[in-house]
Parts: C-alpha cells; sequence; structure tokens
C-alpha cells in the first residue's frame, strides 16, 4: 500500500509509523508527504489504534527535504512551489492533530522537516548521538512551513538559538531547548519508548483524544490561516537571489558566494 513509509500495529494497538527510505535517510519527498497525511488519517480513524510511535529506518529518523524535490521546487513557478510547501505543512497539522498519542523516537539525524517532525510528537526522545539542525538558512531559504510547530514545541525564547543559524546541536542541547523529552544510549531507545507507550494503555482512548484536543485549542493556534502564512514567507523567499544562489551551491557541492572562512 505504501512504498516510502511502513505502518506495522501489535496486539496492544501499538502502531509503529516508520519513514522507510533507508538509503536516502529518510529524507521527505512529495510521495513520502502525501503517504504520511494518508497514514495520520487512517490511524487516527482506526478504533484499533491505542499509541503510534513514529520512528525512522537506518540510520537516520530524517534528513530533512529530499533532494529531487527540492531542485524540483527550485525549477517550479510560484504556485508550483507554494503547493509544494503546502504538502509539508498539512502533514505535519495532520500528525499534530491526530487524535492518538504520538511518540517520536529519533536517531543519526534530524534536520529541517526532520525537526519538525519531531516538534508535532507529543513526546519525542532521542539516542544520545542524535544530531539536530534547522538548516534552511544555509541554503537562502527558511524553515518556513515547520515554523509553527518548532515554536509552539520550544517557545521563542529557545527557537531564537537555533532557529536561524543553522546550528547543528546534539541531543543533550534538544532536550535543553524542549525539542526532545530526554536523550538516552542509542541502546535503551527502545526500551525509553516503551516506557512512554505502557501508561497509555491503561487510559480510556476516548478520553485521550479529548484530552489532547482540548490542549491544542488551550496551546498556541496553528489553522489554516496560520498555514498560508507560512507557506507565503516560503513562496516568497524562493523568489529571491539568495535562495536561487543557496540551492546551486548546495547542488554544485561549493560554498555559496555569502559563506566567509572562519578559520
Amino acid at each position: 500500500m505504501f512504498e516510502t513509509i511502513a505502518i506495522d500495529v501489535d496486539a496492544r494497538g501499538v502502531a509503529t509509523l516508520t519513514l522507510n527510505r533507508p538509503e536516502k535517510h529518510n529524507a521527505l519527498s512529495a510521495q513520502m508527504l502525501a503517504e504520511l497525511t494518508q497514514a495520520a488519517g487512517d490511524l487516527g480513524t482506526d478504533d484499533a489504534v491505542r499509541v503510534v510511535v513514529l520512528r525512522g529506518a537506518g540510520k537516520s529518523f530524517c534528513a530533512g527535504g529530499d533532494l529531487g524535490w527540492m531542485r524540483e521546487q527550485m525549477q517550479g513557478d510560484p504556485d508550483t512551489r507554494a503547493r509544494e510547501a503546502g504538502k509539508l505543512a498539512y502533514m505535519l497539522q495532520a500528525l499534530n492533530t491526530l487524535p492518538k498519542p504520538l511518540i517520536g523516537a529519533l536517531q543519526g539525524n534530524a534536520f529541517g522537516g526532520g525537526v519538525g517532525m519531531a516538534s508535532v510528537c507529543d513526546v519525542a526522545i532521542g539516542a544520545d548521538h542524535l544530531k539536530m539542525g534547522l538548516t534552511e538558512t544555509r541554503l537562502g531559504i527558511i524553515p518556513a512551513t515547520i515554523g509553527p510547530y518548532v515554536l509552539a514545541r520550544m517557545g521563542e525564547g529557545h527557537a531564537r538559538r537555533v532557529f536561524m543559524s543553522s546550528r547543528i546541536f546534539g541531543a543533550a542541547e534538544a532536550v535543553d531547548l524542549g525539542l526532545l523529552a530526554r536523550a538516552v544510549p542509542a541502546g535503551d531507545l527502545d526500551g525509553a519508548i516503551e516506557a512512554e507507550v505502557i501508561p497509555y494503555l491503561s487510559c480510556a482512548p476516548g478520553a485521550v483524544a479529548a484530552a489532547k484536543s482540548l490542549m491544542r485549542t488551550l496551546g498556541p493556534q496553528i489553522d489554516d490561516g496560520t498555514i498560508a502564512t507560512t507557506i507565503n514567507a516560503l513562496k516568497t523567499r524562493w523568489e529571491t537571489d539568495e535562495a536561487a544562489e543557496g540551492i546551486a551551491a548546495f547542488f554544485d557541492k561549493r560554498p555559496a558566494t555569502w559563506v566567509k572562512n572562519t578559520t
């Protein structure tokens, strides 16, 4: 049914939703975005599912946007870019409003959209070797469509530390920033995730869903207007000379013109 993700549901009703492009470090393609959006809808309406665990196959959780997808956006017209940005925005919204607990298990790298996906988890736990970063500004673009979820998770004060600099940070700092609940040795990650799952199996599923819905109502509001603002911001940024130069430099494997020697 799915080609870029996998879903397994155990006898307890614990669904494992796996990003399944390990050879690409689970980079987000248009197809993966569509499949994740569909999976969120399917899992959300499946009464047999009590908890969802989100993880990535292979070495990385999610390395951000797929290179081919990025190239298509660069070559597309503004409406195409807006449409593609919307795919990421609404995939994140589908996971953010999933009426089931969403627990993230992160390892390897989580960049760009991978940080956005960690931000929509109710609890995210990382292996202690995890590297994270909002790397968009290196490319001349901005972390726009993931922004509402990152700000909701970190708060503006913490986000200011990493939202604009493209700085790579480790699991311990991600805990300090509020992105991760905790960091554990890689060999302990599965056990830590299981410890988060177990309490929900004693809770009334409808009450859990209602509590999550209420929490989202009381918390920062991320609605269609917010999403449209982020899409338009990214669409505008894609039209700049910096974006053209940043993406070109990335594909040419050379420094962009604004990179200065810091040694």
